[in-house]
C-alpha cells in the first residue's frame, strides 16, 4: 500500500512520534526581582496629581515589590493614606527612608532639594518639562550617576508615546474648556461665548497641530459650536483627523502667510506641537502674535517642550495667565493637573507595567537593552548624559546610551 493510501487510526494519528528521540531544550527561568518603589509627596507648585494609584498598587504588590508612599502624596487627588494602606503600600513619614527605594516614581520633575536626597545608582522615572531645565538639575543627577527616564519620551513596542497621547486628551479637551472661560469678561477677555448663539457667529478657533491634543481640541471646540481651523505640515494626520471628525474640515499645512492671516482674525489658538526629541519649534512669532485681536487668547499646550509661541513663557495654575501684544496666553505646562484625580489614573495605567517589565528583567539596565522605546526616554545614564538636543543646549558632552548599554552587557 502506498504512503498516499496508508490509513492511520485516531489514536495513531496524535501518538505517531511520541517515541522518537526529541531535541534536547534546557530550561530557562528568569528570576524575579523584588523591587522597592517610592512615590513621594509632590512639592512642586500647583501640583494635585500623584504618580501611582492604590489600584496599581495592588497589582504591583502582587508582583512582590515593595512600595513606600509618603504620607499625604494622594490626597490632593482624593486617594487617603488609608487607601494606599489597604492596597499594602507601606506610608512612610519620612523623606530620607522614602529617597533610600531603587526606583523613584514621581508625576512631576524633581526639585534640586530632592535630587539633593537621592542616592547614587538610582532609578527616576518622571516628566522631563525641557522649559524649565537647568544645567544645575542635570549636573546633579549625573554627579548622582541617576538612570534618569523622561516620562513623556517612552514608547510604546507600536512607537507611539502612551503618556504623551493620555495626557494629550485631558490638555486637548482641558484647553477648549479653559480657552472658553478665558473669552470671558470676568478673565479679561473679548466676552465672546464659544459656540455663538443663533444670529451671532461663533468664535474662531485655531488649532496648530493634528496629533492627539488637536484631535480633542477639535472634538470639543466642534461639540461646543465653535469654527475651527487646523494647521499641520503632515497632510496624513489632516487626513486621519477628518475621517475621525467625520466630516470636512477646514484644514492647512503650515503657511506662514496663511497662517498670520488666520490668527489675525482669530478668538482662540491652541498650541498643539509635539516634538519627539528636544524643543517643540516655534511657528508663531511675535509678530504675528502683535497682529492678534485685543482679548484673543493663547493656550500653549506645548509648552512643556518650549512652546510653540515666541511669546510664551511657563505659567503655573496660581498665576495661569499673562497678557502680551493684547494678548491672553496660557502656557501651563501640567493643565491635566485640573483634573488631578482621572490624570493619576491615567498615569498610573501606564507606569505600572513598566515597573512590572522591570521587576521581570531583574534590572533597568536589562530592560532597556531589550526595549527601544524605553531607551527612548533615558537623558541620564549612571554619569552619562544620553540625550543629545540636552547635551548641545547646556554644552554638556553627551553619549548614545545604545554604546553604554552594549558596553555593560
Amino acid at each position: 500500500m502506498s504512503d498516499e493510501k496508508k490509513k492511520y487510526s485516531f489514536s495513531e494519528f496524535f501518538t505517531e512520534g511520541q517515541y522518537q528521540t526529541q531535541v534536547e531544550t534546557l530550561a530557562i527561568t528568569s528570576e524575579r526581582k523584588k523591587i522597592t518603589i517610592g512615590v513621594p509627596k509632590e512639592i512642586s507648585k500647583n501640583e494635585s496629581r500623584v504618580s501611582l494609584v492604590p489600584n496599581s498598587i495592588r497589582t504591583l504588590v502582587g508582583y512582590g515589590h515593595n512600595i513606600l508612599i509618603e504620607s499625604g502624596a494622594g490626597v490632593q487627588s482624593n486617594f487617603s493614606d488609608n487607601d494606599y494602606s489597604e492596597a499594602g503600600a507601606e506610608i512612610v513619614h519620612s523623606k530620607k527612608e522614602l529617597y533610600a527605594c531603587d526606583v523613584l516614581v514621581k508625576i512631576s520633575p524633581p526639585l534640586i532639594e530632592e535630587i539633593d536626597m537621592m542616592h547614587d545608582g538610582q532609578t527616576l522615572i518622571s516628566p522631563l518639562q525641557i522649559p524649565s531645565l537647568t544645567d544645575e538639575f542635570i549636573n546633579k543627577l549625573l554627579k548622582k550617576r541617576i538612570t534618569a527616564l523622561a516620562m513623556e519620551y517612552l514608547k510604546s513596542d507600536d512607537g507611539k508615546f502612551p503618556i504623551v497621547r493620555i495626557m494629550s486628551e485631558m490638555a486637548g479637551m482641558n484647553a477648549i474648556t479653559t480657552a472658553a472661560e478665558l473669552l470671558s469678561n470676568v478673565k479679561g477677555g473679548r466676552g465672546v461665548l464659544l459656540g455663538g448663539v443663533s444670529g451671532v457667529p461663533p468664535a474662531k478657533v485655531v488649532i496648530l497641530g493634528s496629533g492627539v491634543v488637536g484631535e480633542f481640541a477639535t472634538r470639543t471646540a466642534i461639540g461646543l459650536g465653535a469654527a475651527v481651523r487646523i494647521f499641520d505640515n503632515d497632510i496624513s494626520k489632516l487626513m486621519r483627523l477628518q475621517t475621525i471628525i467625520g466630516r470636512q474640515l477646514h484644514t492647512s499645512s503650515i503657511n506662514p502667510a496663511y497662517l498670520g492671516y488666520q490668527l489675525m482674525s482669530a478668538d482662540v489658538v491652541i498650541g498643539a506641537i509635539h516634538s519627539s526629541h528636544g524643543r517643540t519649534p516655534i511657528y508663531v512669532t511675535e509678530e504675528m502674535v502683535s497682529k492678534m485681536k485685543e482679548g484673543a487668547v493663547i493656550i500653549d499646550v506645548s509648552i512643556d517642550q518650549g512652546g510653540c509661541f515666541e511669546t510664551s513663557k511657563m505659567t503655573d495654575h496660581s498665576t495661569p495667565t499673562f497678557v502680551k501684544h493684547g494678548v491672553i496666553h496660557y502656557c501651563v505646562p501640567n493643565i491635566s493637573s485640573k483634573v488631578s484625580r482621572t490624570a493619576s489614573v491615567a498615569v498610573s495605567n501606564i507606569i505600572t507595567p513598566l515597573l512590572i517589565k522591570t521587576g521581570e528583567a531583574s534590572n533597568i539596565d536589562s530592560l532597556m537593552f531589550h526595549s527601544k522605546g524605553i531607551r527612548n526616554g533615558c537623558y541620564t545614564y549612571k554619569g552619562c548624559l544620553t540625550n543629545e538636543y540636552l547635551g548641545r543646549r547646556f554644552g554638556i558632552k553627551s553619549t548614545k546610551l545604545d554604546l553604554l548599554l552594549a558596553s555593560r552587557m
